[in-house]
């Protein structure tokens, strides 16, 4: 069953209070997220605030050309990925890739559906859309028992 959520951004300070509510979540600590959005959306902003949320110093830096960037936290492991410019299956395997998403830890996805028929069934797709204001449209997409875990709570959020 899939649950959903949709929310409404008006500013950054709305992406940034969103990252810090998820942070606190428990669920949030063996997810994968799927991230789904335009260029310039805003994926990768709430990926920023939301590594941030969760304790990671430092630059955090988009993950386009090297396709992962992991961050170690103390009872944390995190892989932002994102998967723009991939184009071959093969990378997949050779890179671990699927050692990754078969291991504990936080795991984001921007450009989900470049690397589509490897990536395993997310456990929230997230989908940001830009309206003619500026705000951002959100739409949260639960597939699994962590995913509707997550969707509890939010803050705004209509079903």
């Amino acid at each position: 069953m899939v649950e959903s959520a949709t929310l409404v951004w008006p500013d950054e300070a709305a992406t940034q209070t969103f990252a810090q509510h998820w942070a606190t979540q428990p669920a949030l600590a063996n997810a994968f997220v799927a991230l789904h959005g335009d260029l310039g959306a805003g994926k990768t902003t709430l990926v920023r605030h939301l590594l941030q949320a969760l304790g990671v110093t430092g630059r955090i830096k988009s993950p386009t050309y090297a396709v992962v960037e992991p961050y170690e936290l103390d009872a944390l492991n995190i892989w932002h990925f994102d998967f723009y410019r991939f184009n071959d299956p093969r990378e997949w395997e050779e890179a671990g890739f699927r050692d990754i998403f078969a291991s504990p830890g936080l795991k984001l996805a921007e450009w989900p559906e470049k690397a589509a028929g490897v990536l395993p069934v997310a456990d929230v797709d997230l989908h940001i859309r830009t309206r003619d204001d500026s705000s951002r449209s959100v739409t949260l997409q639960a597939h699994t028992a962590a995913g509707q875990a997550l969707l509890q709570g939010l803050p705004g959020a209509t079903a």
